[in-house]
């Protein structure tokens, strides 16, 4: 077990073809499931999380090798840790692109599919239509990923 910031180890020195940064983040996309979430996080922890995460984005560009593909996701519906962190990278990183996710990868779920090409599922999306059945049942977590390419 080692800090991924910190991590001096690689793929035999030529990068990996494929790395999934799950950061650590907020959690403010399950508060329906964790209603603590909402008494447990602070102003202050998105700030600091958000700036965990740029540091683990940045190690894993550096880790991945040319044609690499870096996905990142996180359980959060903030926008510092899921949109602008991507749009950050991208502005600092002239290497990485966006490998756009096309809804027939999400089961034909065009509306968590951003205009971008990244996933932003929220609490509101695949709630059950028919008033029989528990609304509580339905829905999704808010979540982000984005797909990035290495050039």
């Amino acid at each position: 077990m080692a800090d991924a910031v910190e991590w001096q180890g690689g793929a035999n020195g030529g990068g990996f073809d494929g790395i999934l940064v799950d950061a650590p983040c907020t959690s403010t996309g399950t508060i329906r499931r964790h209603p603590d979430v909402a008494w447990l996080r602070q102003e202050v922890d998105i700030a600091a999380l958000a700036a965990l995460q740029k540091r683990l984005l940045q190690k894993a560009v550096a880790l991945l090798r040319p044609g690499g593909t870096l996905v990142y996701c996180t359980c959060s519906l903030e926008p510092e840790e899921g949109e602008q962190a991507i749009s950050a990278l991208l502005a600092a990183e002239p290497a990485m692109r966006r490998a756009p996710v096309d809804a027939g990868e999400v089961a034909d779920l065009a509306e968590i599919v951003t205009a971008e090409g990244d996933l932003r599922t929220l609490p509101s999306h695949l709630r059950h239509e028919d008033p029989r059945l528990d609304p509580r049942l339905g829905g999704l977590d808010g979540f982000y990923a984005a797909r990035l390419v290495k050039s």
